[in-house]
């Protein structure tokens, strides 16, 4: 009985540029270390991979507790989160996109397009969730690539048959 390659699974649930980008990472890591890998896009995790999308993922400052003013450039200010009052004012969820973008394009990390490429030519395996493209009426030409699949979660749990699953 030959030894079944280790694999791993990642369910992307939400379309925006901090969520994106964990599977994502982690995908291209495991990869690196011959594990095979397998990311199933569902409800907003669909944007990711949206032709018309994928360029136009943003970083809400609105109800994200974890956002804090240093990642806003203030220096210093480690522990202070940003206050919704401040995130609902017009300009701010691009003005956190551009300092997120800005500050991923300064360490060289490939964009979200590059990443889904990458994982693709490396030999991931992405799909997109069927109940979740026909209730938003998209098709297979709606997505960054043709090898992306369209599965139902029913087959994916099939083909995620022990592979470590990890819910972004």
């Amino acid at each position: 009985m030959a030894d079944e390659n280790r694999k791993m699974a990642f369910i992307c649930s939400k379309g925006t540029l901090d969520m994106a980008y964990p599977a994502l990472v982690m995908g291209w890591a495991a990869l690196g270390n011959g594990v095979d890998v397998m990311i199933f896009f569902t409800f907003w995790g669909l944007d990711i991979i949206r032709k018309a999308r994928v360029e136009h993922l943003e970083l809400a400052p609105v109800a994200n507790t974890s956002m804090k003013m240093s990642l806003m450039g203030l220096k210093g200010a480690d522990n202070i989160g940003i206050p919704n009052a401040v995130g609902v004012l017009p300009g701010m969820t691009a003005f956190a996109t551009k300092l997120m973008k800005d500050k991923i394009h300064a360490l060289g990390v490939p964009s979200v397009r590059e990443y889904l490429q990458m994982l693709l030519d490396g030999g991931a395996k992405l799909y997109a969730c069927k109940m979740t493209v026909d209730m938003m009426g998209l098709t297979k030409e709606d997505f960054v690539d043709d090898s992306i699949e369209i599965v139902t979660a029913s087959d994916f749990i099939d083909m995620t048959e022990g592979a470590q699953i990890i819910f972004i």
